[in-house]
């Protein structure tokens, strides 16, 4: 009866402190699929952001931020992946490769290298 117990006990504290040991694990994944220094911008499929590329920094005229992502992939799929996704986020395509959105202005500038395409992503107020 008493190992019955001490299961039910162990059952219940792990069941319990299962969210405080695997919440953080979670947002770090959750967080690779963003564009570093953004709280929303989606990486495109196929790129990872480069470790410690970016910079942010907040004035009192806004945000600037500036990050990097590279990866082995079409710069016109990239393009077409931004193109399609910023307008859901808010963002209202200016030129090829400018949106703007609520005082910010977002350059995606994509360059390839060999076989490497990097995207460069700066945000500055408008």
């Amino acid at each position: 009866m008493t190992s019955r117990r001490q299961f039910a006990m162990l059952l219940g504290l792990a069941l319990f402190f299962a969210p405080l040991i695997f919440a953080p694990l979670t947002a770090l994944r959750a967080a690779d699929g963003f564009v570093p220094g953004f709280e929303d911008m989606p990486l495109a499929p196929g790129l990872t952001a480069v470790p410690d590329a970016a910079m942010t920094f907040d004035s009192a005229g806004g945000r600037i931020v500036e990050s990097v992502a590279t990866g082995r992939v079409d710069a016109g799929s990239v393009a077409d992946f931004y193109a399609r996704t910023l307008p859901q986020l808010g963002w209202q395509q200016a030129d090829a490769g400018t949106y703007r959105r609520e005082g910010e202005e977002l350059v995606i500038e994509i360059a390839r290298s060999g076989d490497t395409l990097t995207v460069r992503f700066a945000l500055a107020p408008r």
